[in-house]
């Protein structure tokens, strides 16, 4: 049985928090980007989304300019993986955390600080 493609959730109010925080890579917060996580992730339940097509703004995480063109120039899981970051996971975190400031910062803070 074919699986009927939903449409995509766009949601200005989440992207524009995603936007108030600083990259996740360098820390920089003065041109954060929403960087949508294109790579599937099932244990999360996301699929793919074909060619050519954005998911759902719940999978967006803050990145600075250059960090969000890296990410589309490489293999993306990869990329990922290079960083320490399960991105699906931030995305989730910072989507359930999504209008509060201070929260989001905290996650980003957790992401950022590398263990030895």
């Amino acid at each position: 049985m074919l699986r009927q493609r939903q449409p995509r959730v766009h949601n200005d109010k989440h992207l524009d928090f995603i936007r108030g925080l600083p990259c996740v890579i360098c820390k920089d917060n003065t041109s954060t980007e929403a960087a949508h996580v294109r790579m599937s992730d099932l244990r999360a339940g996301k699929e793919s989304n074909g060619l050519g097509q954005k998911p759902h703004d719940m999978w967006c995480v803050p990145l600075c300019g250059l960090h969000h063109r890296d990410q589309h120039l490489n293999n993306e899981r990869e990329w990922w993986n290079t960083h320490g970051i399960d991105a699906t996971k931030l995305a989730m975190a910072l989507y359930l955390n999504s209008g509060d400031q201070e929260a989001g910062e905290r996650i980003i803070e957790a992401y950022t600080t590398r263990q030895p």
